[in-house]
């Protein structure tokens, strides 16, 4: 197993061209924040790993479930939402 290269956030930033050719190169690397893991860069090739193929049509079978949630005025609904949390 290969050990990941570890980038600071400010470093990552910097050399971001290097760390996305490292991953298409098939290398994965850690992206830091104040010396703790905060996020990783990895090879696209790894990601299906972690997503079912039919990811997607799970996600278009939802498409017009929503419709009349918000009632006739979306707007005014919204507006009530915020008015809720400012008046609390």
């Amino acid at each position: 197993m290969v050990i990941p290269e570890s980038y600071g956030l400010e470093q990552a930033r910097i050399q971001l061209p290097h760390i996305v050719a490292e991953a298409h190169a098939g290398f994965s690397s850690v992206i830091t924040k104040h010396g703790k893991p905060y996020a990783a860069i990895v090879p696209w090739q790894g990601l299906a790993a972690f997503a079912p193929a039919d990811a997607g049509a799970d996600l278009l079978s939802l498409r017009g479930t929503g419709r009349g949630l918000w009632g006739a005025d979306v707007a005014r609904t919204v507006a009530d939402l915020r008015n809720e949390w400012d008046n609390a």
